[in-house]
């Protein structure tokens, strides 16, 4: 009756008020949002071509023609058949009559390579370990909710800061003026650089924790430390250990470069291939890498599916 009443007095209903409000709100916001977008898009493009033209993406250079002459091209456009005549030079010579004797002599320093190739994964695994608890230990310090105070927070993500920001081959150089050249000094780069990138991680993780379980070790008389290794580090074991796998993954490849300043691995090897133009010497070492970082995933991904449980729900 009272409906009836409103509709015949040619007042709305309260309910179909509401509504009406909240399709207007609805409707503003959905246009400031739209033009949220469009100003964000403006000023994506603009710094986007900003910075495509100061890494001379427009750049204009002269390239020489198959006639001998020489003409101004735009460098993107010239500079893709470069890539692919170096690419060429890096395929050997296959053919299936002397497939073997192609390979062995595509191969040829393989037991050379071979020895170095079991010191890059030495020197990523022991960097591995080192990031680890270097990451592990300084990342609960480092979570906004597990910090013991304001300054341990900041001293801690600086630290961290400062240990990922310097890139491998710069601490490489820094610890092999300080050890001279070996595998110690790649050692010490790649795992104070795997410190910094995974104590970010780590204590990204732990800031996204239930923080109830701290709080009843907490009020069982817990120290800090009995609440973060009673009520933390079991809920954040699972993603250290798949960003621990990921990362050793990702120093395998590291540890395989900064031999080019003398930290030991197939580094140096890339650097003698590289200086004597020898390419196909450069691809050989790139397929050697390739294949021991696919088994490495291969391996990691299945190490972590096991540790988690994920093995025996798919069996």
């Amino acid at each position: 009756m009272t409906a009836t009443a409103d509709i015949a007095s040619g007042s709305r209903p309260q309910g179909t008020g509401a509504i009406a409000d909240f399709e207007i709100a609805f409707a503003a916001r959905r246009r400031r949002m739209r033009t949220s977008w469009a100003i964000g898009a403006i000023l994506f493009l603009i710094v986007f071509a900003f910075t495509s033209w100061i890494g001379d993406f427009f750049k204009v250079t002269q390239v020489s023609m198959p006639d001998g002459s020489r003409e101004w091209r735009w460098i993107i456009p010239a500079g893709i058949p470069r890539l692919g005549e170096f690419i060429e030079k890096t395929i050997p010579a296959l053919r299936w009559d002397t497939l073997g004797v192609d390979i062995a002599e595509w191969f040829w320093r393989w037991q050379i390579w071979m020895g170095l190739l079991f010191e890059t994964i030495l020197i990523a695994f022991m960097a591995t370990v080192l990031g680890v608890i270097g990451g592990f230990v300084l990342s609960f310090p480092a979570a906004r909710n597990l910090a013991p105070n304001r300054w341990v927070l900041l001293i801690t993500r600086r630290y961290l800061e400062i240990a990922r920001t310097v890139p491998e081959l710069v601490w490489a150089l820094i610890f092999v003026f300080c050890f001279s050249v070996g595998p110690m000094a790649g050692v010490l780069a790649i795992g104070l650089h795997a410190t910094g990138a995974l104590g970010k991680l780590y204590s990204e993780v732990n800031e996204n924790i239930d923080m109830r379980p701290l709080e009843g070790v907490k009020a069982a008389g817990g120290t800090w430390f009995d609440q973060v290794r009673y009520g933390a580090v079991p809920q954040v074991l699972p993603n250290i250990i798949s960003y621990t796998l990921l990362r050793f993954e990702i120093n395998v490849r590291a540890s395989s470069i900064i031999g080019y300043v003398g930290a030991g691995g197939l580094g140096q090897e890339f650097r003698v291939a590289i200086s004597f133009q020898e390419y196909t010497d450069l691809s050989a070492l790139f397929v050697i890498i390739f294949v021991t970082v696919m088994v490495i995933d291969y391996g990691s991904e299945k190490l972590r599916h096991r540790v988690i449980g994920l093995g025996e729900r798919t069996s």
